[in-house]
């Protein structure tokens, strides 16, 4: 096992993996509250394995807005231009709901075979 968790966490597998969650993250994080960008950007932070730049988290606000997974709605700022807060859609609900159920497909298979179990 790799005790170095700063070196692991620059390995390219590591942000292979990191972005193939971050969508499922982002939805998580808005199906309770809408958010702007970069209150999602902080909260993501608190978890530093889903941690992201502000450039590739607004790249993917806009593939899910342009999808129709996510919605937005500009709101007044007491501290500069009026910010854009993010919500799900009908359709971003169904596909968080989607995400979740093969999330446990997905654990299932690999604990199975973590634990060397070659069949379901």
């Amino acid at each position: 096992m790799h005790d170095d968790k700063t070196a692991m966490a620059d390995a390219p597998w590591v942000a292979q993996l990191r972005k193939g969650l971050l969508e499922f993250a982002v939805l998580a994080l808005l199906q309770h509250k809408e958010a702007y960008g970069y209150e999602l950007l902080k909260r993501l932070d608190r978890y530093p394995a889903l941690s992201v730049k502000e450039s590739t988290l607004y790249l993917l606000l806009g593939r899910l807005k342009k999808e129709g997974v996510i919605a937005q709605r500009l709101k007044p700022s007491d501290s500069g231009p009026p910010r854009r807060y993010f919500h799900l859609t009908a359709l971003g609900k169904a596909r968080l709901e989607d995400m979740g159920i093969y999330w446990i497909a997905l654990q299932n298979a690999l604990n199975q075979m973590i634990e060397g179990e070659s069949t379901p």
